[in-house]
């Protein structure tokens, strides 16, 4: 079973379209959704949340339509922003938020407020940005979620709370029936996280991956303009050309390339996440 299914969902904004999406989150897994600021990354948050509703598609959650109400509770999600009442205490909001969930548990509460270190008597317009980001995480997971959804939720941290946040994601995933789908422009985080990868760019899947098929099937080629005009372009996922020569993502074996090798060979290397979005930006499929 997939947690998240998402199949033919377009979507009409007045500035942006989201066409045609299907992809699939498997379960027990993390999955890592990427692109850049403007990609559609947080649209399709909010339509599988049922924020949103598609023009046309579906979409479904553990095998059922996101907008069941027993479904619902099985998910924690966190917003790259802390949508909640600002001028009360976490104990406060608790009151608010705990009658939401059949599964609701305190233990599981105050042992991440104590993890977090969050004061129980400041008021959360008084939180910095990432004790708000732990604000958020606190309630996300006090109902113990199967699926935890979440929105570019290291954006604006510091680099040692991003690696805090890493290591307990870590912790979660012990818990083998537990799934993330962890939306983020900031792709250094997936590479010690992710087991699967979805890239999305003008509202369209570009990709679809394990990490482990990312880093077999695919590769980063440099070499000189010469070199380039040997090869067919449409052979690369994307290409970048500058002065100094052009660097492209390729896919698939490398053993023709080498066959073009002159005085200068061509250099393949292993891509990163950030490689592959940014040669991937723009592309048609």
């Amino acid at each position: 079973m997939n947690a998240i299914e998402v199949r033919d969902v377009t979507k009409q904004l007045s500035h942006f379209t989201i066409q045609g999406l299907n992809f699939s989150i498997p379960k027990g897994y993390v999955t890592g959704f990427i692109g850049q600021n403007g990609s559609g990354k947080t649209t399709t948050i909010q339509l599988i949340m049922d924020v949103l509703r598609p023009n046309k598609g579906e979409i479904k959650l553990f095998d059922a339509p996101n907008r069941d109400v027993e479904t619902k509770q099985r998910i924690g999600f966190v917003y790259d922003e802390l949508y909640m009442y600002q001028h009360v205490t976490i104990n406060q909001m608790r009151s608010f938020i705990k009658p939401l969930y059949d599964t609701w548990d305190d233990n599981l509460f105050n042992y991440y407020r104590r993890e977090f270190n969050l004061p129980t008597r400041q008021k959360i317009k008084e939180f910095s940005k990432g004790m708000k980001m732990k604000t958020s995480l606190l309630f996300a997971l006090a109902h113990d979620p199967e699926l935890l959804i979440m929105d570019e939720p290291t954006a604006g941290l510091d680099p040692v709370f991003r690696r805090e946040l890493i290591d307990l994601f870590h912790e979660l995933m012990e818990d083998e029936k537990r799934t993330i789908f962890f939306s983020t422009h900031i792709t250094s985080d997936l590479d010690r996280l992710a087991d699967y990868i979805v890239l999305i760019d003008y509202g369209k899947i570009q990709l679809q991956q394990s990490m482990t098929e990312l880093e077999e099937n695919y590769h980063l080629v440099k070499g000189t303009k010469e070199q380039l005009s040997a090869i067919d372009k449409e052979a690369f996922l994307g290409v970048r050309v500058t002065n100094q020569g052009f660097s492209g993502l390729y896919q698939g074996d490398t053993q023709s390339l080498l066959l073009l090798q002159t005085d200068q060979p061509m250099v393949i290397e292993k891509p990163s996440l950030e490689d592959m979005m940014y040669l991937m930006k723009g592309k048609k499929r």
